[in-house]
């Protein structure tokens, strides 16, 4: 096998050639080569598109059927008891009230009267049913075998009626005001005023000032639902008593006005009979679903609710049937969660908020639903504006509604078009920087700074939870350029999202530390990196701005000082370092920062770092290379670290020798002639870096011939000629792998942009050291080659670093003054 597993200590062996592949591949592209518009897009928006999942069969589509079922049955024993009731008084009591008999007259009579008291009440049953959705979420409507198979059933109507009774008479004034949650949270005195609400929550009305317990709107729709079986009942039972026997009373014979008389009773007593069956049939049908089959449950099971969920299911049946029984019956059929949620996340009412937020949280979480949540959510800006909106509450009643929105928006930005159009909603990043939970306090002088300070957890609210959402939702918009511009252009947010990076030295040190505390620095980390590595000008000023707080660099300081537990945290930290050593001005920052240089070099060097980790090494080295690119005041400070004989050797070290060949080459080309003794140890390099030119290929090739072309100006003829003896190599073999590397790449990948130039810095130095060399060149046809080059020479290649597809750094001299050089060399000698 080619990666091996100790099975002593666990750990994972890389192989040299694992490691080299490493070194030279890690990360597939750098800031030292450009990206491709389509690399771009991959590496910022990877994570927007989701793999496509086949389409989930909605769970609610049962409820809707179930409601149109229960709605035919409804409507047609209205329809059967409109048909009666007309019978009845047009027919038998205005064309035989005076011949029917006393029992027909009194039964008729009775009939209509409980008959029109159960249509009466059949049609507001529903609405108290409606409104008393939250009483009634935990009992539901007690079924017929429940009052059939249980013997305490009274004992348990007692119970529920006095626990109405003593709740209402311990109820104040105030409490009655204030809208409760209907998870039973206690009031909390909240900012804004949001808590008190200037109108009754339709549960909790009391009709009447006296037997409150009786007229709340949860029980009226228990009693409406009795009283109609009642009314059914006693309407089976008159209409069979007088179908049974028949006794109408006696027709005198030769009577005319009496003889239809006894068919039009049977007509009315078999219409109110087939009414009152219709309906104790739909009651059946209804109790064996919800109450027998459980069909609520299990669709809230389906859906993935929770145990809350059950009062969302219930509201939304509850829904769909009204729409079945007041309009067309399949109107019902049109109703979805997902909008029935976005209507009721827009009501006034906290209860049917706290609904629609959890159903759109639950959904937009659920694998199976989120697409098409998401897509629905996204299409509705007053709903997206809504989410946005409620980030801004903060009376701890409304914890869960906040939470369900920010992790709804977290879910919703994942999306390329939807974080624009969350970004594009004014006020939008100021209602998410509501939810960082971090302050300074004021100073009053300008000598300075206010004290950093952090909400944390406390029993009645979740702050470091609302801290991850923030930045969470905040990480998924900075994908977007525009975006990043807005976050950077919003007041007080990127200083808020600088002090989520520090990390105390015990939280990096203590193995016992909470989570969240790790997750809050990562996060804040990740996004900080994002805004620093954006490319074109809105990144050249995200990238000031950043550096320009003070707490940035210390920061990051800590975490590589004290984060050897967090190599997640500290790789995070040396690419922010990375992105903004793209600004000249935060080039020396860092620089002048105590201590950082030392940190990077610490961790570049360290062994003690796990080989599965080493990613972190390579970082370091990339940013140290970064740091010493045009900077002669680094260069001079890593020289005072006395790292240079390190750094020759890491170019034996496979997983270093990319970085450090970087490194050395700068210190060469950019410390100044008054440090060349200080440099005269690189030397050391030269036959290693010639044997890596000569059997090399690609970046590590590239950099090797450049520190070649570097290293070679600090010896004199004879000690280059002594390097060359030592490596093994001679320069004739040197100067024909130099055209081989022209001819190779005469259209040079982004991967080596600068392969050629430093190719032709190599050869001119050849050729002014020796003579020799010129006439080796024009032999190989070195001419032909350079000729090629001014023919093919572009833009990529004139750049030392690069942010995307812009380029950085201009060189100082440009590839066709180095042409024109070795041409005049190749003529002049």
């Amino acid at each position: 096998m080619d990666r091996g597993v100790s099975a002593e200590d666990g750990s994972i062996r890389l192989p040299v050639d694992e490691l080299r592949r490493l070194s030279e591949n890690f990360g597939s592209a750098t800031i030292f080569e450009p990206q491709s518009g389509k690399e771009n897009r991959e590496s910022g928006n990877g994570n927007f598109a989701c793999p496509t999942l086949p389409a989930a069969r909605a769970p609610e589509k049962k409820l809707t059927l179930f409601a149109l079922r229960v709605a035919i049955f409804e409507k047609a024993a209205t329809g059967l008891g409109a048909l009666g009731f007309i019978w009845a008084t047009v027919v038998l009591l205005g064309g035989f009230a005076i011949t029917l008999d006393k029992t027909d007259f009194w039964f008729i009579t009775i009939i209509l009267l409980i008959e029109g008291t159960r249509i009466c009440s059949r049609s507001h049953e529903l609405e108290w049913q409606h409104q008393a959705t939250w009483s009634i979420a935990d009992a539901g409507i007690k079924s017929f075998r429940a009052l059939r198979s249980s013997p305490h059933f009274i004992v348990e109507i007692v119970k529920t009626l006095s626990g109405s009774i003593t709740r209402v008479r311990k109820q104040s004034p105030h409490s009655r005001e204030t809208r409760e949650s209907p998870d039973g949270a206690n009031s909390g005195s909240g900012d804004g005023g949001r808590n008190l609400c200037r109108t009754w929550t339709s549960s909790d009305v009391p009709i009447l000032p006296y037997a409150q317990w009786f007229f709340l709107s949860g029980n009226v729709s228990k009693l409406l639902y009795w009283l109609q079986l009642a009314s059914a009942s006693a309407c089976v039972v008159l209409s069979l008593m007088k179908l049974i026997r028949h006794n109408y009373g006696e027709i005198e014979k030769g009577d005319t006005d009496k003889r239809n008389r006894k068919a039009a009773l049977n007509i009315f007593y078999s219409l109110a009979l087939a009414e009152a069956l219709l309906f104790l049939m739909e009651k059946a049908y209804w109790e064996w679903k919800l109450s027998y089959c459980k069909l609520l449950e299990e669709v809230r099971k389906e859906c993935d609710l929770g145990l809350s969920g059950l009062v969302s299911i219930r509201r939304f049946f509850y829904d769909a049937y009204s729409r079945c029984v007041e309009g067309s019956i399949f109107d019902g059929l049109k109703m979805d969660m997902v909008t029935f949620a976005m209507d009721l996340l827009a009501s006034n009412s906290a209860d049917e908020q706290l609904i629609g937020a959890r159903v759109l949280c639950q959904f937009t979480m659920n694998p199976r639903f989120s697409d098409d949540t998401l897509q629905k959510i996204g299409t509705n800006i007053p709903v997206i504006e809504r989410l946005v909106e409620i980030l801004n509450w903060k009376d701890p009643q409304e914890e869960e509604i906040r939470r369900s929105a920010a992790e709804t928006l977290s879910k919703l930005a994942g999306k390329k078009q939807n974080s624009l159009r969350v970004a594009g909603i004014p006020g939008a990043l100021e209602s998410i920087s509501s939810l960082l939970q971090t302050n300074r306090t004021f100073s009053t002088t300008a000598d300075e700074i206010g004290e950093k300070t952090i909400t944390y957890d406390h029993a009645h609210y979740g702050f470091w939870t609302f801290n991850h959402l923030g930045l969470l939702i905040l990480k998924k918009l900075a994908r977007d350029l525009d975006n990043c511009g807005k976050i950077g252009n919003t007041r007080g947010l990127l200083p808020k999202i600088i002090d989520f990076m520090h990390a105390e030295e015990r939280w990096l040190k203590d193995e016992n530390v909470t989570p969240y505390q790790i997750l809050t620095v990562k996060r804040s980390l990740q996004l900080v990196k994002m805004l620093a590595s954006m490319i074109g000008t809105t990144g050249s000023h995200l990238r000031r701005e950043i550096s320009e707080m003070v707490f940035t660099i210390s920061n990051i300081r800590d975490i590589l000082r004290h984060g050897d537990k967090h190599p997640r945290l500290q790789k995070l930290g040396i690419e922010i370092l990375t992105s903004l050593a793209l600004e000249e001005d935060a080039t020396e920052r860092i620089g002048g920062a105590g201590g950082v240089l030392k940190e990077l070099f610490n961790i570049f060097f360290s062994q003690r770092i796990p080989e599965n980790q080493n990613h972190v090494r390579i970082a370091a080295g990339e940013a140290l290379a970064m740091l010493a690119l045009e900077s002669r005041r680094n260069c001079l400070r890593i020289l005072k670290l006395r790292v240079l004989e390190r750094l020759v050797g890491a170019l034996e070290v496979p997983l270093l020798r990319v970085n450090a060949a970087r490194i050395l080459r700068n210190l060469c080309a950019y410390s100044g002639a008054d440090c060349f003794d200080q440099l005269k140890g690189i030397m050391a390099t030269v036959p290693t870096v010639l044997k890596a030119v000569i059997s090399e290929e690609s970046k590590l090739q590239e950099v090797m011939v450049g520190l070649a072309a570097e290293a070679f100006k600090f010896m004199t003829s004879q000690e280059s000629n002594t390097m060359f003896n030592r490596a093994g190599i001679e320069e004739a073999e040197l100067a024909n792998n130099i055209l081989q590397i022209l001819r190779r790449y005469q259209n040079p990948p982004v991967k080596v942009p600068r392969i050629r130039r430093f190719s032709i810095e190599l050869a001119i130095w050849m050729m002014q050291n020796n003579t020799e060399n010129v006439r080796t060149f024009k032999e190989l046809g070195m001419e032909k080659e350079l000729e090629w080059v001014l023919e093919s020479t572009t833009e990529v290649e004139s750049f030392n670093i690069f942010s995307g597809t812009f380029g950085l750094s201009r060189h100082s001299t440009t590839i066709h003054s180095l042409v024109e050089t070795a041409m005049q060399l190749l003529e002049d000698r």
